[in-house]
């Protein structure tokens, strides 16, 4: 495949409209293998999510105009799979798995399209929801950030000449493929690319997808975005998110029953998936609490991914509950996820090597890295941290906790609730990372 000219492309984004989304598969494989479930278990279940700007002094309103913003949500609304691409969902084996899909899920895609969307400015900030069905809200969530994020980066190069725009490229390539160069050192490395959600540019991940592919070989095994998983003839990599038991609590009839939610997500996840696809996500409302409540069945699970506590920390404490459980780690997977790059990952690799089994989840910093590499200095290629939260389930108000407090989401009264229910042990206030 012959390589795009990035700064070409940048340079002539000054048509009617450049799509940024062109295909419902340019999304992360986990959105669809919690769909089907969310579809067989809660096909009428009302879901809002919400984009939160975590970086409140970017004002993106300021920044991304609204009706470029508009114009590309309004695109994304007109896609439908394609016949290939439900072709490759239904035939294609994952985790080792033939028909991962069913034939019933796989017509129901057939007709898939996005809901509609409610998007106003306040106070230099987007407030972007998505109300309706569970089964069409939860497919917004990396689209609408893909798309905001690439609208930022391209209102940041406007305007740079074509040879400020070829430099910028060739920096930000150099600078990958140096970080490629060190993690080469790492002979057991497993890595995969999770950078969709909060990329440069759909084309900037595809350059880095490619990179990694040819860079570190065997040690590269795959990518969360769907997309380029088919184009690549890659692994689709991915398992399950927060929205589940974020939903699941909010449908509780009761305070036992938001204590109850994660487990019985977890329940469900087991009864639709197996193999390598049984990881747990253990932080939505604390790790502390989830391993102390945490049923024994758990630890013969495949593994857990955990997501906002420090890597080694998170890791560390994942493991002693194992050893309790009389279960050896180096039989078991860590994935880690939560705002890697190079040197958290050699640290983390160096710390956990030999003693379990670990992968990495590159995002942000790895699609979205382009300090220092513009030579006209334009602000606005700093990557934020910008998210895309399930905020109600019919009508209920969700929350997530975190073990960072600076990643907790939902009203302040809910979120005092959910710490009474659940405590705040082991909960460490960090920067919030990309």
């Amino acid at each position: 495949m012959a390589l795009t000219d990035i700064a070409t492309r940048t340079y002539d984004h000054g048509w009617r409209l450049d799509p940024i989304v062109r295909s419902l598969l340019d999304t992360d494989f986990y959105k669809l293998l919690m769909l089907q479930m969310i579809r067989h278990l809660h096909p009428d279940t009302q879901v809002t999510f919400s984009l939160i700007n975590r970086t409140k002094a970017v004002r993106l309103a300021e920044i991304v105009d609204e009706g470029e913003l508009r114009a590309q949500l309004d695109h994304a609304r007109t896609l439908r799979f394609g016949k290939k691409e439900l072709i490759w969902l239904a035939g294609n084996s994952f985790y080792g798995v033939e028909r991962m899909f069913s034939p019933e899920f796989i017509a129901w895609l057939a007709d898939f399209r996005l809901p509609a969307y409610d998007l106003r400015v306040v106070d230099g900030q987007y407030e972007l929801r998505f109300d309706g069905p569970w089964t069409h809200t939860t497919m917004w969530e990396i689209p609408a950030l893909a798309i905001i994020n690439e609208l930022r980066s391209r209102a940041a190069l406007r305007g740079s000449g074509r040879f400020a725009l070829d430099v910028t490229y060739a920096r930000a390539k150099a600078k990958l493929w140096e970080k490629v160069e060190r993690l080469r050192a790492l002979p057991d490395l497993v890595l995969s690319d999770f950078g969709t959600r909060r990329r440069h540019g759909f084309l900037w991940q595809r350059w880095c997808v490619e990179a990694l592919k040819e860079g570190l070989g065997r040690r590269f095994i795959g990518t969360s975005n769907v997309l380029l998983a088919m184009d690549n003839d890659l692994e689709a990599i991915g398992t399950n998110a927060h929205e589940l038991p974020m939903v699941a609590a909010a449908l509780a009839p009761d305070e036992a029953g938001i204590a109850a939610a994660p487990y019985r997500v977890l329940e469900d996840w087991r009864a639709h998936y197996g193999g390598n696809l049984l990881i747990a996500l253990p932080d939505a409302f604390g790790t502390t609490s989830f391993l102390a409540h945490a049923p024994a069945w758990l630890a013969e699970w495949t593994g857990f991914r955990p997501d906002s506590a420090p890597p080694i920390a998170g890791g560390e404490q994942i493991m002693r509950w194992w050893r309790d459980h009389g279960v050896d780690p180096r039989t078991k997977l860590l994935i880690f996820s939560d705002g890697m790059d190079v040197d958290t990952i050699v640290e983390t690799y160096r710390h956990f090597h030999g003693r379990v089994r670990i992968s990495i989840g590159w995002g942000t910093n790895l699609t979205n890295d382009f300090r220092g590499c513009d030579p006209d200095g334009h602000p606005g290629l700093e990557p934020i941290s910008l998210v895309c939260k399930v905020t109600s389930a019919d009508g209920r108000p969700a929350v997530k906790l975190s073990d960072n407090p600076a990643k907790a989401t939902g009203d302040p009264a809910e979120v005092a609730r959910y710490l009474r229910i659940f405590g705040g042990a082991d909960r460490v206030a960090a920067d919030v990372t990309v």
